[in-house]
C-alpha cells in the first residue's frame, strides 16, 4: 500500500502554519493547495471532504482493491498521522 498527500491550507490560518512547520521538521515535502488562491482547490475540498475547513490533509491510498481517499481535518490529527507515517 502506498500513500500520497496534499495539504489544503490558507495563508491566514494559524493551524495551517502549525502543520506546515511540523511537516518541515519532519523533512517532508507536501503539495500545498491554497483554497483562497486556487478556486479548483476550494471546490475539490468541498466536493471531496464535504467541509471548507483548513488545514485538511488529503490522503490517497493505493491498495490491491483500488484507490481510496481520506480527508483529515484537525491539525493535531494531521501532525500525529504524518509523524506516524514518517519513514514508511
Amino acid at each position: 500500500m502506498s500513500e500520497t498527500y496534499q495539504l489544503f491550507k490558507s495563508d491566514t490560518c494559524g493551524f495551517c502554519h502549525r502543520v506546515r512547520g511540523h511537516v518541515a521538521q519532519l523533512g517532508m515535502e507536501l503539495p500545498l493547495r491554497d483554497i483562497h488562491q486556487e478556486a479548483d482547490a476550494f471546490r475539490e475540498l468541498l466536493q471531496g471532504g464535504g467541509r471548507s475547513m483548513v488545514p485538511c490533509l488529503r490522503i490517497e491510498r493505493s491498495t490491491d482493491a483500488g484507490t481510496e481517499v481520506e480527508w483529515m481535518y484537525e491539525s493535531m490529527d494531521i501532525m500525529q498521522y504524518l509523524s506516524s507515517r514518517q519513514g514508511q
